[in-house]
């Protein structure tokens, strides 16, 4: 049996006479089907692509979305969908901008390291009135791995979602776990520097400092985030360590 619903004019839309037997038409009139033949013979531009900086800024906001259900509930939570709807776009923005998941993940990654960086070297750059003062500055750096305000409490939630992303992912673990140790390189310096200037103990292994230093810094910021240590506590620690590793105290004083 025929279904009963009227079709509708592909051009204006006007409902379209009932028919018993045959093709069923497509368009109301002549007039409707000759815009129909100039449509597809001319189609309509193409709309323009974004601008380099709107589009920039809308993965951006893309981005902070993920975040956000990172830093909340974890990324098996962050699905396209959801971070459309948490963004206030449209699913097909996101995957305009961001072609698959993996590249989310990735690209969100990227920015959020770029803007922890960026932070961080002002913050640094702040703290130290000193910038010989080795100590200082390797506490200073330390810090910038504590969640020691909103933003590296939100930065912190949102990397331990992607390390335990990464421990079933093996196409994220190859991004998120490098090979390369950019903070170990980094803290081995200041330790390396300390030495040839008399300002930490000879006898020391810097990247087996360092890597103490980093591992040890990480676990106690991640019990911070779950309240099992206060901030004073963890402040006292990192304290503790760097007076194993350097002869001056605070300010550049001589132990005694």
């Amino acid at each position: 049996m025929r279904d009963e619903k009227r079709a509708a004019c592909q051009v204006c839309r006007a409902p379209l006479p009932a028919v018993t037997r045959g093709r069923p038409p497509a368009y109301c009139s002549r007039g409707c089907q000759a815009k129909a033949y100039r449509r597809r013979k001319n189609p309509p531009p193409a709309p323009a692509s974004p601008e380099p900086g709107a589009r920039s800024s809308r993965r951006r906001e893309i981005a902070e979305a993920l975040w956000r259900i990172a830093a909340e509930r974890g990324l098996d939570a962050a699905s396209m969908r959801e971070v459309a709807a948490e963004a206030g776009v449209s699913l097909r923005v996101v995957q305009y901008h961001f072609d698959s998941k993996h590249r989310l993940l990735v690209s969100a990654l990227q920015l959020l390291n770029e803007d922890n960086e960026r932070h961080s070297r002002v913050r640094i750059g702040q703290a130290l009135a000193d910038p010989s003062d080795s100590r200082a500055l390797l506490r200073a750096i330390l810090g910038e791995f504590l969640p020691l305000d909103d933003r590296r409490r939100a930065a912190l939630r949102v990397l331990a979602a992607y390390y335990a992303r990464s421990l079933t992912d093996p196409a994220l673990a190859s991004v998120f776990l490098h090979d390369a140790q950019p903070l170990e390189d980094l803290v081995a310096g200041v330790i390396g520097r300390a030495q040839r200037d008399g300002t930490a103990a000879p006898g020391l292994d810097p990247r087996h400092e360092a890597d103490l230093l980093v591992a040890g810094v990480t676990g106690l910021g991640m019990d911070a985030l779950h309240g099992r240590r206060t901030m004073a506590e963890v402040r006292r620690a990192v304290d503790y360590h760097l007076g194993r590793i350097f002869t001056t105290g605070p300010g550049g004083d001589p132990r005694t």
